[in-house]
Parts: C-alpha cells; structure tokens; sequence
C-alpha cells in the first residue's frame, strides 16, 4: 500500500505532538506557567517586578547545582554532598578573601577545593567501587565540618580589598537589569546542555547510565568518566557557592544546609531518572523553578512555610509515578 504525502505528514505530527506531550520535562513546564497565572491573579505581589526578580535570583543557586546534579545522576549514580560542597567552597574563599588576598585567588582556591573534593568522590566511587550513597553522604558531614574548622565557626563577613567587587559579582545586574546570578545559570545552561547534546563526553554519560556494562564492552572510559562527572557536580557547587557569598554578603557554617535535597529534586522533577540514563540541562533549570515557585508561593498565600516539603516531596512522587506510567506504556 502506498503512503501519501498528506500521511507521511500527519505520521510525523502524530509522532511529534506524541513525543512532546510524554515528555516530563514539558508537563513541569506547564504545571510553572499555570502556577504563575494563578498567582498573579490570587496575590496583588506575585507579579510584581520585585518579586520576579527575586523568584529568578534565588532560582540560580539550585539550578546551577542541580545541572552538574543531573550529569551525576544520567550515570545511574547520586551525591549527597553538594549542599556541604557549596558550604565549604563558600568558606574557603571568605576566610581567603578575608586574609588579604584577591577575588581572583580566593575564586581559584574555591573551585579547587570542589576539584578536589570531587577527585576524592569520584576516584572512591569509581576505582574502589565505594557506593556513592555512602560516599557522597559522608563528604556531606566531612565538608561541613571542615567549614567549621576553616572558619572556627564563625560568620566571616569581611572580604578583604576586593570586598564590593565580590559583593557584585553576585548581587549585581550588569546587563540589562538581569541579575548576575541568572546570567551565569544562563550561561551554564547552555553549556551543560551542549556537552550533552553535542559532544563525545555527553554520549558516554548517557551511555553509562543506559548500561555501565555495555558500555564498558563498547570501549567508553567508564572510570574516568564517573570521576569527570563527580567533579563536575562539586564543581557546579562551589561555583554556586561563590554566586552566593557575593549575593549573601556574608557566610556562615549552616549555608547550604539540606540544599542537597532541593537540587536532587529540581534533578528529577525536570526528567532526570535516578536509574540512570536520561536527564537534561533544561530539565534541570524547570525542576528547579517549580521547586522555587512552590516555595515562592506559600508565603504570599500565607500559608505555613512548614508546608514547603510536603509539596516538594509531592512533586518528586508525582514526577517518579510520571516515569514509571511512561515506561509501562512504552513496555506494552
């Protein structure tokens, strides 16, 4: 039987409006849309230009953490320790900064304690075959008390000469009246998402988390990538952290505490399966804006902040049952 035009383009709408409306991350995206029409219409406040400005800032320091997340998690693995990561981070380049050095040093001597902290997870999870659970979940309390021991626990508000250009850094908005922290989420957005997409390097994540074994037959280097990724995930935190302490102003030892929670969640929210194998940047940016949305929300409806885990936790069942409903229909 011949195929007419008119069926061939009608398959292919059929196929694209199919592959579109399975797509978790597009059903995040209109559950953000309908939040935000309601808001402004239930609240005087919501859609006022300083409260979008404020939803968009504090949407950054999940969002960036939670793309180096998702890589980890595209390999089938997790890390627990990124809120302690950006806490130590954030320390690290405070009490730098607060000796007299430079922004530039203390930036450098942040992201290499991410670096570090990331070697030292990824070499333990993927060379000696540690389950990142247990590793990521004992750098959550190794980070943090190494924080305490950098600052004395203490809260370090002072940031040396280069004090305001830190404060800047991260509470300006040099273009367009767009905060900073948006711009870098921006920009590391794209760049996460065009290493997926587009580069040798993103492949092999993906193919390590469809399956580790096979792609260890078809020659990925496995190892080395578990390890790569692990740094990645550190490095997304103490990038965050450093966005932070200039937005913040000052740091102390409790900054980051259960962050880790909220990234993972934004993770899988925005696609991302903890089985491994799938996930994306942009997910990560929608998962992300529900959570600060939903948080956003709470207190302009007045209702009881203590409400705000319940609705995430919500949200990451309801995103995991999605995954699951998908699969059963794909499997029959």
């Amino acid at each position: 039987m011949t195929t007419t035009l008119d069926q061939t383009i009608e398959q292919k709408q059929h196929t694209w409006l199919t592959s579109i409306t399975s797509n978790q991350t597009f059903w995040v995206v209109i559950a953000v849309i309908l939040a935000c029409i309601f808001l402004s219409f239930a609240t005087e406040s919501f859609a006022t230009s300083k409260n979008l400005y404020n939803i968009t800032r504090n949407v950054t320091f999940v969002a960036i953490i939670a793309l180096g997340m998702t890589l980890v998690i595209i390999t089938g693995g997790i890390d627990l320790s990124v809120g302690s990561v950006l806490c130590l981070c954030s320390m690290v380049l405070a009490v730098t900064m607060n000796a007299g050095y430079s922004l530039e040093i203390g930036i450098l001597a942040s992201l290499g304690t991410a670096i570090i902290v990331g070697l030292f997870n990824g070499i333990l999870i993927a060379y000696l075959g540690f389950p990142p659970f247990v590793v990521t979940l004992g750098m959550l309390s190794l980070a943090r008390s190494l924080a305490m021991v950098a600052s004395n626990n203490t809260v370090v508000f002072q940031f040396g000469p280069d004090h305001d250009l830190l404060l800047a850094l991260g509470g300006g908005a040099w273009l367009f009246g767009i905060a900073n922290p948006v711009l870098y989420m921006i920009a590391l957005a794209l760049l996460t998402g065009f290493v997926l997409r587009w580069t040798r390097f993103g492949r092999h994540v993906f193919a390590i988390g469809g399956n580790e074994h096979a792609a260890t037959l078809t020659g990925v280097p496995v190892r080395p990538i578990k390890v790569a990724v692990y740094v990645i995930s550190a490095l997304s935190a103490g990038i965050a952290g450093i966005i932070q302490t200039g937005w913040l102003g000052a740091v102390t030892t409790n900054i980051g505490a259960g962050m880790e929670l909220q990234v993972i969640a934004a993770a899988v929210i925005g696609g991302a399966n903890l089985a491994g194998g799938v996930g994306t940047a942009f997910g990560a940016l929608v998962g992300a804006a529900l959570i600060e949305v939903i948080r956003n929300s709470l207190g302009l409806l007045g209702i009881n902040a203590f409400w705000q885990g319940t609705f995430i936790g919500g949200a990451i069942i309801l995103a995991v049952l999605f995954d699951r409903i998908r699969n059963l229909r794909q499997s029959q």
